[in-house]
């Protein structure tokens, strides 16, 4: 009965009109704004909750204060909202690969999968380590900062976005070994690359976390570190990896050889 109402997917190399992927991929759209609409019903019913688990790591000295009459109903929107996209994130990813998924081999589909399932764990170990190891000491240090000179107020609308920011940015950032294996699965970059270009690389994720949000001299070496460890990983991983990948490809030309 569901599949009635839901797109169907291209199998590897059939071909479409235009107008038949304009459809598809309008269809996908809906099923992801479809998603959302609950997601964000459920997230807005606790969002106090929601609220309370983000201003945690602020000191406990530290209050949000909100400046005008609607900001107390937009924060709560906005927090919700957000909250709503990161749990239906999965969804919408999935639409999207579904959408994609026809023009790519289908042993290359299977390796995609595992990637997502990867990417999922690292992306939430990112959000976690930023919530419990870097937010809670840059907030420490950014809302003491000439304390004896302000009067520091921390505002509601800004301080949810700022943590926001920095969680998501921690997410992403944890996803390198995922970028770096897809890359060098594809032939775009090799390991022999990445070792030669290391002081680069280096380079390269110290302006990364020099980005981020948060910006005192503790915390950006509480994000830098993990990613130049993450990096290396990458390397090591991506070797034993691009080995198997390697004979994989032997094997095939041999066949095709034969």
């Amino acid at each position: 009965m569901l599949g009635r109402w839901l797109p169907r997917r291209l199998d590897h190399g059939e071909e479409a009109t235009l107008v038949e992927h304009l459809d598809e991929l309008r269809s996908r759209l809906i099923i992801a704004l479809v998603a959302i609409v609950p997601a964000f019903i459920l997230t807005f019913a606790f969002h106090e909750r929601i609220m309370e688990w983000l201003a945690a790591p602020l000191p406990d000295d530290k209050k949000l204060v909100t400046l005008g009459v609607v900001e107390p109903f937009t924060v709560s929107i906005k927090v919700s909202m957000i909250a709503a996209l990161a749990i239906t994130l999965p969804i919408i990813l999935w639409q999207i690969w579904a959408f994609l998924a026809p023009a790519v081999d289908p042993h290359f589909q299977r390796v995609v999968t595992i990637f997502v399932l990867l990417a999922t764990a690292l992306f939430v170990i990112g959000v976690l380590f930023m919530y419990y190891v870097v937010l809670p000491r840059a907030l420490d240090f950014l809302t003491s900062y000439d304390d004896n000179i302000y009067d520091i107020q921390v505002r509601a609308s800004y301080y949810y976005s700022f943590a926001a920011l920095t969680l998501l940015a921690g997410g992403l950032g944890f996803l390198m070994p995922i970028f770096v294996l897809a890359l060098v699965r594809l032939r775009v970059l090799t390991t022999q690359r990445m070792r030669s270009n290391r002081s680069i690389a280096y380079v390269l994720l110290l302006v990364f976390a020099i980005l981020l949000p948060t910006v005192d001299p503790v915390s950006l070496l509480f994000e830098t570190v993990p990613l130049l460890i993450l990096y290396e990983s990458s390397i090591w991983l991506a070797v034993f990896m691009e080995r198997r990948w390697n004979r994989g490809w032997d094997e095939d030309f041999a066949e095709a050889g034969t």
